[in-house]
């Protein structure tokens, strides 16, 4: 049918001159130079004719055009990555296995489409597997604080990961809906730090603004001058038997005041928290209980700032900063906790090498317990972790990211300090 097509495409200009010929002079000229025994050119026959080829013509763009109206939507965009790792770690017996060297990978497809030209319905498929459960034989990669900043575990199985649909109001407001979202996707961005293993340095600081993916709404508010409100929602309850922002519905609603230029960026979080347990990419085991459980209520405060060079290739870095702050609302028992904190630390360094390479040194201290009600019964640890890592790009699609990774008291007690490298290979297409 396409070559049919395609044939008929060239055929069908020669009909359309055909149909501006003089085939009366034509017919004049063959009855004057003829031979009366010859057959005469017949113009009406000849033009019955080219009208029957002119509608085979107009059949066959029209069956092509259905075929390709059945094809990907033209306003429909798919980009995508793969990420391959391997990596040995030590220690840290109270979170996962030590002394072992594991690999891991994900699959992701990323769908974007727009239907006016200004909005997108964004979907995200992906598929990944870091071995072993966390109810038996943990992975080192699926575990808190040690978390690698791409794991995603399906089992093998391609998966409905994200979806949201995003769309302007005026013109400095964006609104966004959906059935699969995480808070710090409605933000303003708060950190410009790319980490290159652990999922604890995301964000400045992956605690406060630690993320569940559910049914969320919210929007973002930006000025020329660049000012900028965000607000957001997300409920886990919502599609459930608990019902959105039910009495045991486990929410989070965050609101960001922000102010960001070409160089530097500062913002403010408050973050409301319901029964909400998903700060524990980074904070110990007793901060990550904190409030954690359907009805209890946390108050978070989450403070950002970013800044960057004039110039990429110079000793000076790109410096990122964070510092949380996280407290219980609800009364809780003599000597048990109420108050936490972290910060965050990360430097970068671009181009120092060749084009779009990478250089990160981060650091940071997890949620850790601060205050009790009176004197705590069970003191905290006082955690520390860090990465280091060199990025760079064999070619526009592939980025290898060697990195090593540490830390002491990192989650449960003293027992739990780490080390570990990985090498991570991203493909992107």
């Amino acid at each position: 049918m396409l070559v049919a097509g395609a044939a008929i495409g060239l055929i069908a200009p020669i009909g359309a001159q055909a149909n501006d010929i003089n085939f009366e002079g034509m017919n004049t000229y063959s009855r004057s130079k003829s031979s009366s025994k010859k057959q005469k050119f017949n113009i009406k026959t000849f033009a019955n004719e080219l009208v029957k080829v002119n509608s085979k013509v107009d059949g066959l763009e029209a069956q092509q055009n259905d075929f390709e109206a059945g094809a990907f939507s033209s306003t429909t965009t798919m980009d995508g990555k793969a990420a391959f790792w391997i990596g040995a770690y030590d220690g840290g017996d109270a979170i996962g296995d030590t002394e072992n060297v594991e690999t891991g990978y994900i699959y992701q497809m990323n769908l974007n489409t727009s239907f006016t030209g200004d909005d997108n319905l964004y979907v995200r498929l992906k598929a990944g597997d870091v071995g072993g459960t966390e109810s038996s034989d943990p992975s080192i990669w699926d575990n808190p604080t040690v978390y690698h900043i791409e794991t995603k575990d399906t089992n093998d199985a391609l998966k409905f990961d994200k979806a949201w649909y995003s769309f302007p109001i005026g013109d400095n407001i964006t609104a966004f809906v959906g059935p699969r979202i995480e808070n710090y996707y409605m933000y303003i961005t708060p950190s410009i730090y790319q980490p290159g293993v652990l999922k604890s340095m995301k964000l400045g600081g992956n605690s406060n603004f630690g993320a569940s993916t559910d049914v969320g709404y919210g929007f973002k508010y930006e000025t020329d001058a660049g000012f900028g409100i965000a607000s957001n929602i997300v409920s886990k309850g919502a599609d459930g038997v608990e019902g959105h922002l039910g009495k045991t519905d486990d929410n989070k609603w965050d609101t960001q005041v922000a102010y960001t230029t070409d160089r530097w960026h500062v913002s403010a979080t408050l973050s409301n928290q319901q029964g909400w347990g998903s700060q524990g990419y980074n904070a110990t085991s007793k901060a990550d209980g904190l409030a954690d459980a359907n009805g209890e209520d946390a108050t978070g405060y989450a403070f950002r700032a970013y800044w960057k060079p004039v110039e990429s290739g110079t000793a000076t870095p790109e410096i990122s900063v964070g510092y949380d702050i996280r407290s219980a609302d609800d009364a809780v028992s003599s000597g048990e906790p109420t108050d936490s904190d972290s910060y965050f630390v990360g430097l970068t360094w671009r181009d120092m090498f060749q084009a779009d390479d990478r250089i990160g040194i981060a650091v940071t201290q997890p949620l850790k317990i601060t205050e009790c009600n009176g004197t705590c019964t069970s003191p905290d640890v006082d955690p520390f972790v860090w990465e280091a890592y060199y990025s760079f790009r064999p070619n526009d699609s592939m980025e290898i990211r060697p990195a090593i990774f540490g830390g002491t008291d990192v989650y449960n007690d003293t027992e739990d300090d780490i080390f570990g490298a990985v090498v991570t290979t991203m493909f992107k297409f």
